[in-house]
């Protein structure tokens, strides 16, 4: 087997692609719980995960995350229905940490341990427990070797320190995310405090994943990046952003999960390939080195993002053989404007994008319908 360059040697030669939603994508497709997500998936339905896993390598992902996001103890008790069988933290990770191998080995990426926040911490300020329950999720991603370790989507920088500093016990290189807007975090501290301390815990990778517009995470991460910059503080920067669209919900500390249509219509507001490319080269310019997905963003958003970054990432994507960027094979098409649409940049970047819902507005209220029966 070829020997794989680790994320800090990928990340110094040009942009990393990660993957993108696992719970909710898996929702759709009939094999996880809408709402609070967990990943009893893995070992339910381990054929579906590993079909998602492929179809993000296949897209070009150089990062397949552990499919083990909120697998804590206090997590699996919270969401617990009282029909269902009694899941622990370290079998879930341990599935999820051999499933993600296998596949990460069929290609060239790399295997990242996903860390998740604790309900001891969000909900007790609990440190003695969160530690020992981070130490559990950190465990099974020492055993199993994976590349490298994140806290993923957190809204406390306390927590998110507490967390790193425990998956320094790994001696892998250390990225960590926040589920933050232009407010900052939950507790109230500023994006660009947030940024700092996300930076002084020593990580090597830093940044947001989704609750927001991508809009307004290319404000969040202007703002993290002018504070790391007056610091004179230089880890890479990297964003996991939704797969559709919520401008109303910037002002909103809990994001799109404000949303009345949250979680299940939220079709009609999902990204365009296109507007994946566009904000890409938009995050890329930013400083960002390190795009990948959260929430409702597909295998094939992944792919537009991996064929944005094409010119500096200089690797193959396995997907261009029958998918390149704006749609190449359109020229064959039997339907003849079609065929002026092929490899047409200029147009897939300017067209009008339709709804199909003339009698529906364009967003939404936040907090509406919250005190429904």
């Amino acid at each position: 087997m070829v020997q794989k360059k680790s994320i800090l040697e990928l990340l110094k030669e040009g942009p990393v692609v990660g993957d993108g939603s696992m719970c909710t994508t898996l929702e759709k497709r009939g094999y996880c719980r809408a709402g609070h997500s967990s990943p009893e998936a893995v070992l339910l339905y381990p054929h579906a995960v590993r079909q998602l896993l492929r179809e993000y390598l296949r897209s070009g992902s150089d990062v397949l995350q552990t499919p083990c996001f909120y697998s804590s103890s206090g997590q699996l008790e919270a969401t617990k229905d009282s029909d269902s069988p009694t899941y622990q933290t370290e079998e879930l990770s341990r599935a999820a940490c051999a499933m993600a191998r296998e596949v990460a080995n069929e290609g060239s990426a790399l295997v990242c341990g996903s860390l998740s926040p604790v309900e001891s911490f969000t909900n007790g300020r609990n440190s003695v427990k969160a530690r020992q329950e981070f130490e559990a999720q950190l465990q099974p991603f020492i055993e199993h070797n994976v590349d490298f370790v994140l806290a993923e989507s957190f809204g406390h920088i306390e927590e998110v320190e507490l967390c790193v500093e425990v998956m320094k016990q790994a001696n892998k290189p250390i990225a960590c995310t926040m589920k933050i807007g232009p407010r900052g975090d939950w507790d109230g501290k500023s994006v660009e405090e947030c940024a700092v301390r996300m930076a002084k815990t020593g990580a090597d990778i830093i940044g947001i994943t989704g609750l927001f517009d991508i809009d307004t995470d290319l404000k969040t991460l202007k703002k993290m990046k002018k504070a790391l910059d007056d610091a004179d503080l230089h880890p890479y920067l990297m964003v996991q952003p939704l797969g559709f669209r919520c401008p109303e919900v910037e002002d909103e500390i809990q994001g799109y999960l404000t949303l009345p249509d949250a979680p299940l219509a939220l079709d009609s507001r999902v990204l365009t390939r296109t507007e994946v490319h566009q904000f890409t080269r938009a995050a890329y310019e930013l400083g960002v080195r390190y795009i990948g997905g959260c929430c409702g963003m597909e295998p094939h958003h992944i792919r537009a993002i991996a064929q944005e970054l094409a010119p500096e990432r200089k690797r193959k994507i396995p997907a261009d053989d029958l998918c390149p960027a704006y749609g190449y094979f359109l020229k064959y098409s039997a339907v003849n404007w079609n065929r002026k649409k092929a490899s047409n940049k200029e147009y897939w970047n300017t067209v009008n994008i339709g709804s199909g819902r003339p009698h529906c507005s364009s967003t939404n209220v936040p907090h509406e319908n919250v005190d429904l029966k």
